[in-house]
């Protein structure tokens, strides 16, 4: 594993929530200055997109927001990823699972909303896929990932990582 701390994050195709975590990360990272203490990465656990760019709404929704998002999706390998990444973090359950059953260690493997500072634990805790639905979903998806983005990085600094 990487001495840098390193996350992963994990949902169906890896081109609309986890590449904008991906990159909502990196730059707030970057924006608190300790970008470099991070080894930061996002995939699929399906391979439908491999090797194409994120889906056009989330290039939107991160337009909108000022920046640009490059990325070219992937599927998630159980023997690399889990070799060099510490932490996995999966959009929804059904990713949760999928890592699980892939052998993904449980105990490296932690939901995307649990590390968002406000969120109910009474609520879903899923990061709901905006892939079927309209604008409105890619909007909500980024708040959720921009919420949860900055508990991790406080979690991850509260650490020492």
């Amino acid at each position: 594993m990487n001495d840098r701390s390193s996350v992963l994050f994990v949902c169906l195709g890896n081109i609309c929530r986890s590449p904008l975590a991906e990159h909502l990360f990196r730059r707030l990272a970057a924006s608190r200055g300790v970008g470099e203490r991070f080894v930061v990465g996002s995939c699929g656990m399906g391979g439908w997109h491999v090797g194409g760019g994120a889906d056009p709404r989330t290039i939107a929704i991160a337009a909108r927001f000022g920046w640009a998002l490059e990325h070219t999706a992937r599927q998630f390998n159980a023997a690399t990823d889990v070799a060099r990444f510490r932490l996995i973090v999966p959009m929804d359950r059904d990713n949760l699972r999928a890592l699980l059953s892939a052998g993904a260690p449980a105990d490296r493997v932690r939901l995307m909303r649990s590390f968002d500072p406000a969120f109910d634990p009474a609520a879903p805790p899923d990061v709901p896929d905006p892939y079927y639905g309209g604008p409105e979903g890619f909007v909500h998806m980024y708040q959720m990932l921009d919420d949860a983005c900055a508990g991790l990085l406080a979690h991850l600094l509260d650490r020492g990582s």
